[in-house]
């Protein structure tokens, strides 16, 4: 049992760092709009999971009624890309990454909001102290430059938090996993195929060649964390996938010299310790252990 953890572990770790690089991947494209850094992103994932499905040995099941469900998956998912992908491109890369990282909580929101899931005293507080540390990292003045762009980061936070609540009712409902990354992928790439082509910018061979790479880290990444969450369950490693922080602060150092303002720092801070206060309520660590817990 404690080595499945491990490996959990290794694998969301593995998971955190190839979602960095393909921040990195994403901001080294350069001066490219979202919809098209989002179609070539995706493009890489829909052949990975069509030929993951064609070899798969497992049937592939969409169920009775979850055609909307995974509509409302693909369109939050594609809202939850392009926010982020126009928050790496204007942020400091570990500000961009941490907002995106608010997806967890509102998780919960939309968990208890949709699928009528239990909201307890713990949950409601770690989710709005989250929500206050990610103001400091917006900064919500006028006198900020970028908040446009850390609004963006925000809304693909909160999009994607809205994807994953889809995901979860999909898992219930007992929609096959490659089919649900498929349709993603699909929708994603024919929802921003018309808007790319409208306002194409063009694009060299080494741009394309990082947002291949971007594609290829981010399908490494989704595989990754299937694999973490098959060794063990998502309360006993979730906290982990807040490495990615670390990672893309080392790499936006490095690579771009960039340093996040103080401000920003304390942010990390504030929505790390909720993440760590949620992570030891869901595992039985804080007050009375919850039974079944």
């Amino acid at each position: 049992m404690e080595k499945n953890k491990n490996l959990g572990i290794l694998f969301i770790v593995l998971s955190a760092f190839s979602f960095a690089w393909m921040s990195t991947f994403v901001r080294l494209a350069g001066d490219l709009p979202s919809v098209e850094k989002s179609f070539f992103r995706n493009l890489v994932a829909v052949g990975v999971a069509a030929f993951t499905m064609t070899r798969s040995k497992e049937k592939i099941v969409m169920g009775k009624g979850n055609l909307k469900f995974l509509i409302l998956r693909a369109l939050f998912g594609t809202i939850g890309i392009l926010g982020n992908f126009y928050a790496i491109d204007h942020l400091v890369l570990s500000d961009a990454n941490m907002l995106n990282k608010m997806s967890p909580f509102f998780v919960i929101l939309f968990s208890y909001l949709i699928l009528k899931e239990d909201l307890t005293l713990v949950q409601g507080i770690c989710v709005a102290g989250a929500f206050i540390g990610s103001l400091f990292i917006i900064k919500p003045t006028f006198a900020n430059a970028n908040l446009v762009a850390s609004l963006a980061g925000l809304c693909g936070g909160v999009a994607a938090g809205a994807a994953y609540s889809m995901v979860r009712v999909l898992g219930q409902r007992k929609c096959s996993g490659s089919l649900i990354i498929f349709f993603f992928s699909a929708f994603s790439c024919l929802t921003t195929l018309p808007l790319m082509i409208l306002n194409f910018e063009p694009i060299s061979a080494m741009q394309l060649l990082y947002l291949l790479l971007a594609g290829a880290a981010a399908t490494s990444g989704q595989f990754c964390i299937t694999a973490a969450y098959f060794h063990a369950p998502a309360r006993e490693i979730s906290v982990y996938d807040y490495s990615q922080i670390i990672f893309t602060a080392i790499i936006g150092f490095f690579l771009f010299g960039q340093v996040p303002d103080a401000y920003s720092i304390f942010g990390y801070v504030v929505i790390l310790a909720m993440a760590v206060v949620m992570f030891l309520y869901n595992n039985g660590k804080l007050g009375k252990k919850k039974e079944n817990a």
